[in-house]
């Protein structure tokens, strides 16, 4: 890669790095751009150039564990609803990890100012990111929802669903149930995370097995 490209990548990972670490089981909005800037050591001209606000940051957090989950699925490939419960269970990781981060990051895709689409993660970044992958490049990122639609495609072909639903709808309802455990759980001061989610989701396939 070419060294003013490299230079963006690290800036960006950077960025992403440290953010999480001020963050910790904070919450986003008690984070400045000031106080990321100081930790990584650049200008917040600088920082608005790769992030236009600050939340997108939440969008590039997101969006390289989608990536991670890609490269994880590459490594142990999973079917149907052994590959949607692993996604469950990722998530409530995360929001074990960084409850702060994700709880803003449901905030910042339910404002109607600020629509959702994908943040750019480029080749030099996921170099920087998994470098001992060799053809990590290559890896396509799929959104959650993606990866729901994906798995609940082959649930419904290995009958694990047996409701005639459609696929859209189904898929709908499993992203539904992700984030909205991700609410509830905070709401409910549910911990651990993890049984409360996959409880959410063996209600939810009651319904689509009967």
């Amino acid at each position: 890669m070419s060294l003013r490209k490299e230079k963006a990548a690290r800036l960006k990972v950077q960025v992403l790095e440290h953010t999480l670490k001020l963050v910790g089981k904070k919450a986003f909005d008690e984070i400045y751009v000031e106080d990321i800037c100081e930790k990584v050591k650049i200008s917040k001209v600088t920082f608005f150039k790769y992030f236009p606000q600050k939340e997108d940051v939440l969008l590039y957090h997101f969006r390289i564990w989608c990536l991670a989950r890609a490269v994880d699925l590459r490594q142990k490939p999973k079917e149907g609803m052994q590959g949607i419960y692993y996604l469950l269970d990722k998530l409530s990781e995360e929001c074990e990890s960084h409850p702060g981060l994700m709880l803003s990051f449901i905030g910042y895709l339910s404002d109607f100012k600020r629509p959702p689409k994908p943040f750019p993660v480029k080749a030099e970044e996921k170099k920087l990111l998994f470098s001992d992958i060799e053809d990590i490049t290559s890896i396509e990122i799929l959104s959650l929802e993606q990866m729901l639609e994906k798995f609940t495609l082959e649930s419904v072909s290995k009958k694990e669903i047996t409701r005639t639903n459609s696929t859209k709808d189904i898929t709908s309802l499993f992203l539904t149930t992700f984030l909205g455990s991700i609410i509830t759980a905070h709401i409910t001061q549910q911990s651990p995370l993890k049984p409360f989610f996959r409880r959410n989701l063996d209600n939810v396939m009651r319904g689509l097995t009967g």
